[in-house]
């Protein structure tokens, strides 16, 4: 065999060694490293996916919150509105209260200042009484028997008059 044939055995060799070695990658591509490409391409997509997800759940949770959240600005403010309204109401009762239980006290107070006058006017009525009649004994004592009679004798005749001097 001359050198030509062994150098195109050679040549066919390589290329030959340089396909088959083509085709081991190749299966070994398909059978092996094409899986684990996929299997970890699908496992990142599914942990994308579960990452969409919880941020999808983590938006509609914080939309809810900043509902929450404006709700009880809504409800605070209501309450401090009602609150107001209590305690203006409160207020205008205790004062109209006020206002009745001192009227009721001014009236009681007018009522004893009146039976306080009559008592007064009562009493004085009687002390002047007793003074008067003191006094008319006292004199009735030193009048003598004619000028008791003309005394008798006018206050009959007023009386008579009906009580006109």
């Amino acid at each position: 065999m001359s050198d030509a044939t062994y150098e195109a055995i050679a040549a066919w060799s390589q290329i030959i060694g340089s396909i088959l070695f083509m085709a081991a990658l190749v299966w070994i591509w398909i059978k092996f490293i094409a899986p684990a490409v996929l299997a970890s391409q699908a496992r990142k997509n599914a942990e994308l996916a579960d990452a969409e997800a919880r941020r999808d759940a983590a938006l509609k949770d914080v939309e809810a919150a900043k509902a929450d959240v404006a709700s009880a600005a809504t409800d605070a403010a209501a309450i401090a509105a009602r609150a107001e309204g209590d305690a203006t109401r409160l207020r205008e009762r205790l004062v109209a209260e006020g206002r009745a239980e001192g009227e009721r006290l001014i009236r009681n107070a007018g009522g004893e200042l009146d039976r306080g006058r009559i008592a007064a006017n009562d009493e004085l009525r009687a002390e002047l009484l007793d003074t008067a009649l003191r006094i008319a004994r006292g004199d009735a004592a030193s009048l003598d028997a004619g000028t008791d009679k003309k005394l008798i004798a006018e206050v009959l005749d007023t009386a008579d008059r009906g009580g006109n001097a």
